[in-house]
């Protein structure tokens, strides 16, 4: 009888040690977690912004349908001598407006993709995220005889397998930081307010070249004119993301990591 409480003496003793261990393990680990994630493989993000202590910024243009607001905000564009922007091009849109595209292309802006279908991609399979994202690659690859590798996905709609995806097919997935909510049609001194007072350095300004946005010709005029008095220069994404100005030189003293919301 006593050799039986010896031995489950020795058992207990043994199991207190090895408890002591594990929580004494779980505290190291809770206490390194931040240091530990660093090896952990980082995963694809979306881009809202680039941290810089540079005024610059991108303004941004999405169109997927219509071919009556493009060419006035070209216009302005190039009456203020912006020469540094990036439009978001429906694949659909570019197969019946190609001559648009070209434009876009001639005056010297950069050209991302939109996607194929106009709908919510992280409602799909991950084939169909494929197949649209490759299908609008192609054409409008075919298109300006360069091939995008940023893209604002439909409705700026995703989740992590898009993301994902579109890391695979080496595309960079752009948000925005200030919305200027322009195809709401809410009035152009709205539309002007809300860009003035959201815009930041490293910014990615969201506007619309579609024909739902009636009133952006109307105010870019006076939006770039206010962030130019700001001290604001106007770069494109790529230019943005690569820390380069609207000449291609460096840009300074910049932070150098991407933020991103999955």
């Amino acid at each position: 009888m006593n050799m039986f409480y010896v031995l489950n003496g020795q058992k207990l003793k043994k199991y207190f040690f090895i408890a002591i261990a594990l929580v004494f393990s779980i505290g190291i680990i809770y206490a390194e977690r931040d240091n530990i994630t660093v090896f952990a493989p980082q995963q694809p993000a979306a881009i809202y912004s680039i941290p810089t202590d540079k005024k610059v910024l991108a303004l941004t243009f999405d169109i997927s349908w219509g071919d009556k607001r493009l060419e006035p905000i070209l216009e302005v564009l190039k009456e203020k001598e912006v020469k540094s922007a990036t439009f978001f091009v429906s694949s659909v849109w570019s197969q019946s407006h190609p001559e648009l595209v070209k434009k876009i292309q001639d005056e010297g802006y950069e050209i991302g993709s939109h996607g194929h279908k106009h709908d919510f991609y992280s409602k799909m399979s991950d084939d169909e995220i494929r197949k649209q994202i490759r299908t609008a690659h192609t054409i409008i690859s075919d298109i300006t005889g360069e091939q995008p590798n940023l893209i604002r996905m439909p409705n700026g709609d995703f989740d992590k397998r898009v993301l994902r995806i579109a890391d695979e097919l080496q595309y960079k997935v752009i948000q925005w930081d200030t919305d200027s909510l322009d195809w709401m049609k809410i009035g152009t001194d709205k539309i002007v307010n809300r860009v003035i007072t959201r815009s930041h350095p490293g910014d990615i300004v969201l506007l619309h070249a579609s024909d739902s946005a009636q009133q952006t010709h109307l105010a870019l005029p006076s939006i770039i004119d206010q962030l130019r008095d700001r001290g604001f220069d106007f770069v494109t994404v790529s230019q943005l993301i690569s820390g380069t100005d609207s000449e291609g030189n460096a840009v300074e003293d910049r932070k150098t990591s991407i933020p991103g919301n999955a």
